[in-house]
């Protein structure tokens, strides 16, 4: 599937893009239209060298459900893809792979389908073998302190 066909959903964002982190200023600011907590099921997120990684488990991602303006959605989505380092579906060098979930927009609203970056499978047998999951699933409250590398090799 091109970007072109791809729907434009909304993204939900759980660590360096969330407001307020490094790469929403860069990537995010003045592009969208809403921005809310949401909560991502299913899913565990681990700490990397200086941002997260989400993979799918038993656990619940807190984010942000950010929806942007469709005129210059497949402009965001090419920028985001290459900062995820996402090539495509299955690509062998993917670090992440943007996939379409249901996240929950809080406080208790429907579930919304949204695109989310979760580790490549590669990246997420290291993570479950040897990576430091964060408690609660909330980037923004984590622990100050070092942290454990995650190779980054393709």
């Amino acid at each position: 599937m091109t970007r072109a066909a791809e729907p434009p959903l909304p993204f939900f964002v759980y660590g360096t893009l969330r407001p307020g982190e490094r790469y929403h200023r860069r990537f995010l600011h003045g592009r969208t239209v809403t921005e809310r907590p949401a909560l991502l099921h299913g899913a565990v997120l681990y700490d990397g060298p200086g941002h997260p990684y989400a993979t799918a488990g038993a656990g619940t991602i807190t984010g942000t459900l950010i929806e942007v303006d469709p005129t210059g959605h497949g402009e965001l989505l090419a920028a985001l893809d290459a900062l995820e380092e996402y090539a495509g579906p299955g690509h062998p060098r993917n670090l992440y792979d943007r996939v379409a979930r249901e996240v929950v927009p809080e406080p208790s609203a429907p579930p919304v389908l949204a695109w989310v970056y979760l580790a490549s499978p590669r990246l997420a047998r290291e993570l479950l073998a040897g990576g430091a999951a964060i408690p609660g699933g909330d980037w923004l409250s984590r622990a100050a302190g070092p942290v454990p590398p995650v190779p980054r090799t393709p």
